[in-house]
């Protein structure tokens, strides 16, 4: 499922127009970038949680020259699964 399609679900199951279903889809997804980026974690009760991610620096090697590179650390954003969801799924 895509964006256009996740939006025409949105607008079908709430009564909202295609428009507003955007603007609602949107401002959710903005709501929880700002929330990562400030290191919150974002729960949504039966769905999920969002949250942040560390992951140290490493030694890697390059596949096509076998050289040793250095890996900078990082942050990633994480998804773990409720448990309605993880059972729905099952």
């Amino acid at each position: 499922m895509n964006k256009t399609e996740l939006i025409d679900k949105i607008a079908a199951g709430s009564g909202l127009t295609k428009a507003d279903a955007k603007k609602a889809l949107d401002a959710t997804v903005a709501a929880i970038k700002d929330a990562l980026i400030a290191g919150d974690k974002v729960a949504l009760v039966g769905f999920g949680t969002f949250a942040v991610n560390e992951r140290p620096a490493r030694e890697g090697i390059n596949p096509a020259t076998k050289e040793k590179i250095q890996i900078a650390a990082k942050k990633v954003a994480k998804f773990k699964a409720g448990a309605e969801l993880a059972d729905a799924l099952n």
